[in-house]
């Protein structure tokens, strides 16, 4: 069983027992939350496909960790000129694992 979710303006493929790092969420450290944007859910033998989102379909997961990604580096240049900037970024992110996934009838 596997489903596809919708967060942070992304979409991730998550199956139980999943370890998902997504863009920071509003959670505490050992909180159990649901993702409720599921735009495709397969339970092994039908593939229920959202219009946008599948009715019922939730997936629970358990927040692991909150920490910062790898160091991103922005550099600007123009050839000629003596300008160079350079920048660095660190996108905070929320460790995930995946619970489970449940389709409510």
């Amino acid at each position: 069983m596997y489903a596809v979710v919708q967060t942070g303006g992304k979409q991730y493929r998550v199956a139980p027992g999943d370890w998902l790092d997504v863009e920071k969420l509003p959670a505490e450290v050992g909180q159990q939350i649901v993702l409720d944007q599921v735009l495709l859910l397969h339970d092994g033998e039908k593939a229920h496909i959202g219009r946008p989102l599948v009715e019922g379909a939730v997936v629970k997961a358990t927040v692991q960790a909150q920490h910062k990604g790898r160091k991103v580096i922005i550099f600007k240049y123009r050839p000629k000129k003596r300008y160079r900037r350079k920048a660095g970024h660190r996108q905070w992110l929320t460790r995930l694992h995946v619970d489970a996934i449940e389709l409510q009838q």
